[in-house]
């Protein structure tokens, strides 16, 4: 499993402890150092059954800044999907957090954390 952590979040921590306190194996990736990839990212948003904009924080300073709340995206074209993941990889503080991702694929954002309880 791999579980897309920021630690000043309080949420993400509380996925974090849920994964320790059951003992579950996990790596841990600090996605606000480590950002992913457009492709990575696209992974992941099949593995959540989500599109970009779902998983945008869009009360960020930099959602804000980049007008992000004013695009349309309810019929957005790839094309637009492929801008909107180059953004999130450019600014990774913009992805919610926490995600959990399993081994056979399967991805939770943990929002409330037991979320992830669930997916385990």
């Amino acid at each position: 499993m791999e579980l897309w952590h920021n630690p000043r979040c309080s949420k993400s921590r509380a996925a974090k402890a849920i994964l320790d306190e059951r003992r579950v194996a996990y790596v841990e990736r600090r996605y606000l150092e480590d950002p992913p990839d457009a492709a990575a990212l696209d992974r992941l948003l099949t593995a959540l059954g989500k599109e970009p904009w779902e998983i945008t924080r869009m009360g960020e300073p930099a959602a804000k800044a980049l007008g992000l709340a004013g695009r349309l995206h309810d019929r957005m074209e790839r094309h637009d999907r492929m801008e909107w993941i180059a953004v999130l990889v450019a600014n990774p503080v913009l992805i919610e957090r926490p995600i959990l991702v399993t081994d056979d694929g399967h991805a939770v954002v943990g929002r409330p954390p037991e979320v992830v309880s669930e997916l385990l």
